[in-house]
């Protein structure tokens, strides 16, 4: 690794950036250095037509708008640490365009996807399929980041209040509920199953987090998206599921059900109220599908 790309990736870890973020800095800036050595071109001499170059060999490589967009900005703030930092003379990024992508509306489960769902995995057998229900659950009625579902300890859960107390990006601190239903499956799982579950871990080291792995280890997002998929499929359903999809359709269910925007963004833990927006265009859809079923004038006019 070279020297400012180190000491820019030791500054964000003193902003308390989560690892996560830091390690996508890094992959970004690392494609574009690897760029530049097959150009023959040192860092401190990038031009916008290079920057062109770059971005032109990205898309014919398949890489989207929206990816592009966000290594760009992830190069531009590099940049602008070297030229505080006095390695280069100016950032070749400042005025560099990105791509003009449109919002993606997320993907949203209906209310009765939902219900079929945990009425369907209710019905599954096993060790496995109480601690699935646990974490779909968990999930859906806290609209928890995969991340900070798989972080989650013990000792943030207060069963008798129905909250987690969530440690989310930057270490942030939020206080978010889960449902009664939620509270009796993860309930189950820690009486039945996480005991059988740590048994299996065979390291003197045992995994803090509360949901297991089969073998009894802390879960990765990676793990937890494969076992959202393997619910999915073991309960014969086709709906295209992530765990990020919860978190979507716990804020759609609620906005729709009534419930303030700003209370939706403190549940979510988002730091700006302007990333909670895209939800209301969910919505908004809803209301529309509703009209156009429901209004009689609308139906004598189809």
């Amino acid at each position: 690794m070279n020297r400012p790309e180190a000491e820019y990736l030791s500054s964000l870890k003193d902003r308390r950036m989560s690892m996560r973020t830091i390690e996508s800095y890094r992959r970004d800036i690392d494609l574009f250095f690897a760029f530049l050595a097959k150009e023959g071109v040192l860092f401190d001499q990038v031009d916008r037509l290079l920057i062109d170059n770059f971005l032109t060999e990205e898309l014919g490589r398949g890489v989207g708008k929206r990816s592009s967009a966000r290594r760009l900005s992830a190069l531009r703030q590099f940049y602008a640490f070297c030229l505080e930092a006095g390695y280069v003379k100016k950032n070749p990024f400042a005025l560099a365009s990105i791509p003009k992508i449109g919002k993606r509306l997320p993907d949203v489960l209906s209310t009765k996807q939902v219900d079929d769902l945990f009425t369907s995995n209710e019905k599954r057998l096993g060790p496995l399929a109480v601690r699935d229900q646990a974490i779909i659950l968990c999930l859906y009625s806290s609209g928890m980041r995969a991340s900070e579902l798989v972080n989650m300890e013990r000792a943030w859960i207060d069963f008798d209040a129905r909250v987690v107390n969530v440690i989310g990006k930057g270490d942030k601190e939020r206080i978010v509920p889960i449902s009664a239903e939620a509270r009796d499956a993860m309930l189950e799982y820690e009486k039945k199953v996480r005991p059988v579950l740590e048994s299996e871990n065979k390291s003197s080291a045992k995994a803090r987090a509360f949901f297991l792995s089969s073998k009894g280890r802390k879960l990765t997002v990676r793990g937890l998206e494969y076992i959202v998929k393997a619910i999915e499929t073991k309960c014969g359903l086709s709906l295209g599921l992530h765990p990020h999809e919860f978190r979507h359709s716990f804020a759609t269910h609620l906005l729709e059900g009534g419930a303030d925007l700003r209370l939706i963004q403190e549940l979510l833990g988002h730091e700006s109220l302007d990333t909670t927006q895209v939800y209301t265009h969910v919505s908004t859809k809803h209301l529309q599908d509703v009209y156009h079923a429901s209004f009689p004038r609308q139906k004598k006019e189809k």
